[in-house]
């Protein structure tokens, strides 16, 4: 690439960064730009899905991004990496012609005509992922955000991964069918989408069919009122994958039910994969046959729970990451501290925080994070005690660093003042005895427990401890945090 294209290409990514922060992945590093051919400048994704989510979701951005770089209206083209893009290479050079010699007896250079950039193309027309063929209009399109490197292993769902990955690597012979079940947000979509990604990389030619309850419930409803069953049976059954999102949507529809089972049983019969999700497990979903709920169950069933505050700081370090998004431990841990529903709220606290600091031209900080949660109703607009300000006064009264109070030392001096913070945290904020001690280095509940007794304790019966206490509670009332 020469420095001109190289030039050309930065500012484009720069114009993305700063005018549609939210659009930005950290794969676009990966993107090849081909130039400018018959109006429009191509870009090459580095796989088929790539290229779909870009169409999809990307497409406004780029456009603007590109005209706004190069001053011209021209329209954005993206390619994938078996895509033919003869229109946008160089053309080698070539021996200038020449006029005939005139008047003055020189003779002229014939002038190469320049392609004119002057016409808006059209929107690309939208486009199926590969693994979405073209006669499932109801299908759900793949994330290539949602691969099994992006997805956060905690506690609370290592059993659904385990298995998705297992799936992945061996469909329709290790767990089928596989049921995920959990409240919405938790992570189910992810697995579901991270399998159909790993199936298609490994097996390129492999059917592979994602879709919601209601867009297969619509399909069938549509082939029952057009008298195509057979070729609604022949595109359900004839599959090397089918993922269905929210089953627990066939709830009271009989004949949908009753379609289902046999399609169920002809995929089982034939080892091809079936996977299943639910916010609730099989037995608990209100109207399903019988029958039904005992083949959701021949498999595996794998609950998916909330995330803890060691795990949804690791989620909102992995979503950063993958929007490029800089957030130094202090903003994390205070959203991770203030959001404990789902990880789509995680995910909107990071597009919200993200977006902020685009129009505002600052850093994504900690009083900027603040203000944010302030406004999605998810933290107080007056800051109160948080675990950060907690150890930032500790540290400061005993003269202890806070990596030796999260650390492993077990020295006197370093565990009365990390007593005294597991204490203070119990006291003045919301969190659990878990959340407490994974934020103090990975500890279990029970050590938080034993640092709570402690202090008590010693209160109670030790005046000048108890005067240091209260000195310190009040600091940490009145410490905002982030302000140290």
């Amino acid at each position: 690439m020469s420095d001109p294209d190289r030039k050309t290409w930065d500012g484009i990514l720069a114009h993305l960064r700063s005018a549609h922060p939210v659009v930005c992945r950290q794969w676009f590093r990966e993107l090849e730009p081909l130039g400018v051919a018959s109006g429009s400048y191509g870009i090459r994704a580095h796989s088929s899905l790539h290229k779909n989510y870009l169409r999809r979701e990307c497409l406004d951005a780029f456009n603007d991004a590109v005209r706004s770089e190069t001053g011209q209206l021209i329209g954005v083209r993206f390619l994938g990496p078996d895509d033919d893009a003869s229109p946008f290479e160089r053309p080698r050079k070539k021996r200038i012609s020449s006029r005939p010699a005139g008047a003055d007896g020189q003779t002229a250079p014939i002038p190469t005509p320049m392609p004119s950039h002057e016409t808006i193309l059209p929107r690309e027309a939208p486009t199926f992922s590969d693994s979405i063929p073209p006669d499932y209009p109801d299908a759900l399109p793949i994330n290539p955000d949602f691969g099994f490197e992006t997805f956060v292993i905690g506690p609370n769902n290592e059993l659904a991964q385990a298995a998705a990955l297992a799936v992945s690597a061996k469909p329709g012979r290790a767990y089928n069918p596989l049921f995920i079940h959990g409240d919405v947000g938790l992570g189910k979509t992810h697995l579901l989408q991270a399998v159909c990604l790993k199936v298609k990389q490994a097996r390129p030619d492999a059917k592979v069919v994602y879709i919601s309850c209601d867009g297969f419930m619509a399909q069938f409803m549509g082939a029952v009122q057009d008298g195509s069953m057979s070729e609604f049976r022949h595109r359900f059954r004839d599959v090397d994958l089918l993922v269905i999102d929210d089953i627990h949507f066939l709830a009271k529809r009989d004949r949908t039910q009753e379609e289902f089972f046999h399609t169920f049983n002809a995929l089982y019969q034939n080892n091809r994969q079936i996977i299943l999700s639910s916010d609730t497990p099989p037995e608990e979903i209100p109207h399903l046959e019988d029958r039904l709920v005992s083949r959701f169950k021949w498999g595996l069933v794998a609950k998916v729970d909330a995330p803890g505050y060691e795990t949804r700081i690791e989620i909102l370090r992995a979503k950063a990451e993958l929007r490029g998004v800089e957030l130094n431990d202090d903003v994390v841990c205070y959203i991770a501290q203030h959001i404990d529903s789902n990880i789509r709220e995680l995910e909107g606290a990071i597009t919200t925080l993200q977006m902020r600091a685009s129009v505002e031209k600052r850093r994504a900080d900690l009083e900027l994070a603040q203000d944010c949660l302030a406004e999605l109703g998810a933290a107080p607009a007056s800051d109160g005690p948080t675990i950060e300000s907690i150890i930032a006064a500790v540290s400061d009264f005993y003269s202890v660093r806070k990596a030796d109070l999260l650390g492993k030392r077990r020295h006197k001096s370093i565990s009365l003042p990390r007593q005294v913070s597991m204490y203070l945290a119990r006291e003045h904020t919301r969190h659990s005895l878990e959340e407490i001690g994974a934020h103090f280095g990975g500890r279990d509940h029970t050590t938080v427990m034993h640092a709570v007794r402690t202090v008590k304790a010693r209160r109670g019966g030790d005046a000048d401890f108890e005067a240091v206490v209260r000195s310190l509670e009040q600091q940490v009332r009145r410490r905002r945090p982030g302000r140290d």
